[in-house]
């Protein structure tokens, strides 16, 4: 059964994204606002399909006329089917995901921005593009840990790319918002998922992405609390260490929230069109 229900998803997905493509496709050339609407509607029903059941604390922070960095830890590639899910956004991430099969392609129709994490001479440049479309308009979500984990724990966070929002050159330009959110893994097949048996959903560094892709696709029904801290409208009066750390701070205080709330927690909202019962 559970390779059925790999196939089954994986058929429905793909003719979820031919029939949204062209319609996106259209909307990217154009620009139209619509673009970001259907990668929102991709993501809930993909999240559907797959059988997440994922419990919002809070909400997605929305301004005008810039947009609002999110901040969050990062265990699994699901994270983007999670997150993408609860409110229309973009991601930031580290260039060699635009090389990968199929997730390169879906990442550019995200209108993903790429960076380059190893070289330090390119994160003025890097910056500046981050900078850039928050000015647009765009929400954008930062992973700071920089990497993927078992789904324990919350790795250090990385400051460099805190440049964008922070410093005497952000406080010359139109202030961005910036919000603390964690993604909590908590249960599996409607059991809570104890420290044993959160790695079936984490996807650490030395496991490869086939071999996990099929794990999740076959038994991933995962409950999943994605918790939205207090946004920090003044973040351009923040050092750019000193934000990272507070970010980190609340990221890894609501993470533990949620995990020794573990999955039925009733007191969340659930977003109907992104959970399956």
């Amino acid at each position: 059964m559970t390779t059925l229900r790999a196939v089954w998803i994986v058929a429905c997905v793909v003719t979820l994204t031919l029939l949204l493509l062209p319609v996106h496709g259209i909307a990217m050339i154009a620009r139209h606002p619509l673009r970001k609407r259907i990668a929102l509607f991709w993501h809930r029903m993909v999240a559907h399909i797959m059988g997440f059941r994922i419990h919002v604390d809070g909400h997605a922070h929305r301004s005008s006329p810039v947009g609002t960095l999110l901040v969050a830890n990062h265990i699994t590639w699901v994270d983007i089917i999670v997150i993408g899910s609860v409110a229309p956004l973009n991601f930031i991430a580290k260039d060699e995901v635009g090389t990968w099969p199929l997730f390169g392609w879906l990442a550019r129709l995200q209108e993903t921005v790429f960076v380059t994490r190893q070289k330090r001479t390119r994160t003025g440049q890097q910056i500046n593009a981050v900078r850039d479309r928050l000015e647009q308009g765009d929400t954008l979500v930062l992973f700071p840990e920089g990497t993927t984990s078992c789904g324990n724990f919350v790795y250090p966070f990385n400051s460099s790319l805190f440049g964008a929002v922070t410093g005497k050159q952000a406080e010359r330009r139109k202030p961005v918002p910036v919000q603390s959110v964690a993604i909590a893994y908590t249960g599996a097949g409607g059991m809570p998922m104890g420290r044993q048996w959160r790695p079936l959903a984490g996807w650490p560094g030395d496991i490869t992405l086939p071999p996990h892709l099929m794990a999740v696709l076959r038994d991933g029904v995962f409950d999943i609390t994605v918790a939205f801290g207090e946004p920090i409208a003044d973040a351009a009066a923040h050092d750019r260490k000193a934000l990272s750390a507070r970010l980190e701070a609340e990221v890894r205080q609501m993470f533990a929230n949620a995990i020794a709330d573990g999955p039925a927690a009733s007191k969340r909202d659930e977003n109907p069109l992104n959970t399956r019962r």
